[in-house]
C-alpha cells in the first residue's frame, strides 16, 4: 500500500465485523443439513412480498424503509433438504446445540465473556434474503481482545445468528434467491475501532480468520467468511463497507474510503466557500427534450418524465473525483438508483449521450442555473424520476456537511458505492418462538479450547521434519485434516513421507486443476487408497499425480486398477538397469562431452521411459553409475 496518509493525524477509527459460516451438520433452527445445493436441484419455488414492520416502540428502521422503496418480488427456490422452518411456514425449533458449541469454543479463543443466558431477537431485514422479514441473532460474549503486532485489538461482540439466503438472480423487478443456505449456523465478530492503519486492518482480519480455522468446525470457500469494514476519520463519519470478500483487499477498502472521506471533506470546505446551496424544486423539464436525439431519454418520455434539480455553486464538484474512476456525481447517481432508474445525468459531463450543447442551454436557462451551478437530471418513469430526484437533493444537502454516515458496498476494485442508510436501534425486537439458553459456568468450562493453527504448523515441522512453509502451508489448507488421516495411516512407512504428502495435497492438485482435471471429482478415500497403494510398493511416487488424474476422470477406479490401466506397476531392478544402459549408451558420445553433466538431461529421458515405475531416487543413482562408467571407459 502507499504512504499517501498520515492515518494517527487524520484520527482513523477501523473496526472488523466477521461473519463465519459454522460448519455443523445442522441448521441454527432446524434438522435440515447445511449443505449447498445446486439451483438445478431445486423441487419447488414459491414467492413473497416483503414490508418493514414497526419495532415495539411504534419506530420503523430507516434502513429497512429504504429496502422497501422498491416494491420487489422475492422468488424462493426450495430443495427436498429444506423445510417449512426456512419458508416461514412453521416456527424455529431450539437453537442447535452443536452451533452454540463452536461458537462458544471461538468465545474462549477470543478471550470474550459469555453472557449468563442467550436471548435470540429479530433483526428487520426487508431485501427479501430471509423469508420471515427478519434474521435471527443473539449476542453470545463480550469483552475479548486479540493480539497484533502493534498492541491488542479489543473484541466487542460476538453473536451466533443465521446465515440468509443466496441471492441467484436479480431481475429488477423480482429477485430469486435459494433456500439451501438460509439458516446454516455464523459468528458474527466484532472487533473494538483500535484498528490503526490498512495494514493492521489486514493483519488483524488474518488472525481472526486464523483462529476462527484453528476450530476445525468453520465451512471454507467462498463466501464461507466475509468481513464488513466500520472506518472513519476525525472529521468524517462512520461508513461500513459490506462484503469484502477477498482478505487481500481490506489493506485497499481502507485507503480507498479513508480517500474518500478526504476528498467530501475537501469538496464541502470549497463549497462553503462558494456559498453553495441546494434547490428543494423539482423541475419537470420534459419539453424541452421533446425532439431531443438522445437515444435514452427519447426511449423514456413515451411514458415517463424529465425532472432537473438546481445545485448552486456546484458547477465543476460533481464531476470531480472521490475515489479512483468514481466522482461525486456517482454518489449522486448510487442514491438516485435507489428509486430504480439505471442512472443520471449531470451538467459537468455534458453535452454528452446524445444531448446537444443546445439542449443544455436551454435546460440552465429553465432551472436558473448560473455560471457556478450544476444541474442534475432523470428520465424514467414519474413515480422513479421523482423519488430519484428527492434522494439526489438529499445527497446533495449532505455534501455540504461532509461525509454521510451510511453503509457501502465493497466493490471488487477497491471502491465502494451506496447501499442504504446505517441502520438504528429500531430494526431489533425479542424473538418469542425461540427459547432461551442458560450458559452456566460448567457448560463453558467444558468447552475445549482447540490447537491453533500456528502450533499445529509447529508441531508439523517437529513431529515431521517438514520445511516451515510447507508445514504452514497444510496447516491453513482445507486438507488439513486429510493429511492428518493419512500420516495417522502411514507416516511409519518408508515409501510415503509428510513432504510428498503436503506437496501433493497443495501443490500437484492445484497444477491439476489448471489442466482442466476435475479435482472435486476426488474424495478422501481416493487419496487414501493412492498413498496406501504407494506405501505397499505397488507404484513409485512419481506416479502419484498421474493415478489421482486418472482417478479424477474415473472415480470408480481403484488406485491398483488405475496402475493397471496406465500400464504402471513396478519394474525389477534387472528391467531397470537394463532400460538405463540402453539410454546411456545410445548417447554415449553425449555423455562423453558433458561428462557428469549429462545425468540431468539423460533423466528426464529415462523418467519418461519408466514412467513412474521405479522410485526417482534409485533412478538418478544408478544413471549417475552408468554415466560414470562410460566417462572411466
Amino acid at each position: 500500500m502507499s504512504d499517501k496518509f498520515n492515518y494517527a493525524e487524520l484520527g482513523l477509527k477501523c473496526g472488523l465485523e466477521i461473519h463465519q459460516q459454522l460448519d455443523s451438520k445442522e441448521k441454527l433452527f432446524c434438522r435440515c443439513p447445511t449443505q449447498i445445493r445446486n439451483i438445478e436441484e431445486s423441487n419447488h419455488e414459491f414467492f413473497r412480498y416483503l414490508r418493514p414492520t414497526a419495532s415495539e416502540m411504534g419506530e420503523t428502521d430507516r434502513a429497512a424503509l429504504e429496502q422497501s422503496k422498491l416494491r420487489r418480488k422475492y422468488i424462493y427456490k426450495a430443495y427436498d433438504s429444506t423445510c417449512l422452518v426456512e419458508n416461514d411456514d412453521e416456527p424455529p425449533t431450539e437453537v442447535n446445540k452443536e452451533s452454540l458449541d463452536i461458537a462458544l469454543s471461538i468465545t474462549k479463543l477470543l478471550n470474550m465473556v459469555p453472557v449468563d443466558q442467550v436471548h435470540m431477537m429479530r433483526k428487520i431485514v426487508v431485501d427479501g434474503s430471509n423469508t420471515s422479514g427478519f434474521q435471527r441473532t443473539a449476542f453470545l460474549a463480550k469483552d475479548g481482545y486479540l493480539g497484533t503486532s502493534v498492541g491488542p485489538v479489543g473484541v466487542g461482540v460476538l453473536c451466533l445468528e443465521e446465515e440468509a439466503c443466496q441471492k441467484i438472480e436479480d431481475k429488477g423487478d423480482s429477485i430469486i434467491y435459494s433456500l439451501d443456505r438460509l439458516g446454516i449456523p455464523l459468528v458474527e465478530i466484532g472487533t473494538d475501532p483500535d484498528i490503526i492503519s490498512p495494514a493492521h486492518a489486514k493483519e488483524t482480519a488474518q488472525q481472526i480468520g486464523m483462529l476462527l480455522r484453528s476450530t476445525g468446525k468453520v465451512k471454507r470457500g467462498l463466501g464461507t467468511i466475509r468481513q464488513d469494514v466500520n472506518i472513519s476519520i476525525a472529521r468524517g463519519a462512520r461508513v461500513e463497507l459490506k462484503g469484502v470478500q477477498a482478505l487481500d483487499m481490506i489493506e485497499t477498502m481502507v485507503e480507498l474510503e479513508v480517500e474518500r472521506q478526504v476528498n467530501l471533506l475537501a469538496m464541502m470546505d470549497e463549497l462553503l466557500e462558494r456559498n453553495a446551496s441546494v434547490c428543494d424544486t423539482i423541475f419537470d423539464v420534459t419539453e424541452l427534450f421533446s425532439e431531443t436525439q438522445s437515444k435514452v431519454i427519447k426511449k423514456t418520455i413515451k411514458k415517463g418524465k424529465v425532472y432537473a434539480v438546481l445545485l448552486r455553486g456546484f458547477s465543476g464538484f460533481v464531476g470531480r473525483d472521490v475515489q479512483p474512476g468514481r466522482r461525486l456525481g456517482t454518489e449522486f447517481s448510487d442514491r438516485a438508483k435507489t428509486s430504480g432508474v439505471g442512472g443520471i445525468f449531470h451538467t459537468d459531463e455534458l453535452p454528452n449521450y446524445g444531448i446537444t450543447e443546445e439542449e443544455v442551454q436551454a435546460l440552465r436557462i429553465e432551472v436558473g442555473a448560473g455560471e457556478n451551478d450544476a444541474v442534475i437530471m432523470v428520465a424514467d418513469r414519474e413515480e422513479r424520476a421523482r423519488g430519484a430526484m428527492i434522494s439526489v437533493i438529499a445527497r446533495a444537502k449532505e455534501a455540504l456537511e461532509g461525509v454521510p454516515e451510511e453503509t457501502r458496498r465493497a466493490l471488487p476494485d477497491g471502491n465502494s458505492s451506496y447501499l442504504r442508510p446505517l441502520p438504528g436501534a429500531a430494526r431489533m425486537y425479542p424473538e418469542t418462538d425461540v427459547p432461551q439458553v442458560n450458559i452456566s459456568a460448567e457448560y463453558f468450562e467444558s468447552i475445549e479450547i482447540p490447537e491453533l493453527l500456528t502450533e499445529r504448523a509447529k508441531r508439523f515441522e517437529a513431529d515431521f521434519g517438514l520445511h516451515r512453509e510447507l508445514a504452514e502451508k497444510i496447516a491453513y489448507s482445507t486438507y488439513l485434516p486429510l493429511f492428518e488421516e493419512i500420516m495417522q495411516l502411514l507416516g511409519d512407512n518408508t515409501n510415503v513421507n509428510a513432504t510428498l504428502v503436503v506437496r501433493t495435497l497443495t501443490g500437484t492438485l492445484p497444477e491439476l486443476k489448471r489442466d482442466g482435471v476435475e479435482i472435486d471429482r476426488l474424495e478422501d478415500r481416493h487419496f487414501i487408497d493412492v498413498f496406501t497403494f504407494l506405501a505397499h510398493g505397488g507404484v513409485a511416487k512419481e506416479a502419484v499425480d498421474g493415478l489421482l488424474r486418472a482417478i479424477a476422470i474415473e472415480p470408480g477406479l481403484s488406485a491398483k486398477d488405475a496402475t493397471s490401466k496406465m500400464g504402471l506397476g513396478t519394474l525389477d531392478m534387472s528391467e531397470v538397469e537394463g532400460i538405463v544402459e540402453a539410454v546411456v549408451k545410445e548417447r554415449q558420445d553425449f555423455v562423453k562431452e558433458k561428462g557428469m553433466g549429462a545425468v540431468g538431461p539423460l533423466m528426464g529421458i529415462v523418467m519418461k521411459e519408466i514412467r513412474g515405475k521405479v522410485d526417482g531416487k534409485i533412478l538418478n543413482e544408478l544413471l549417475k553409475q552408468k554415466v560414470n562408467e562410460y566417462i572411466i571407459k
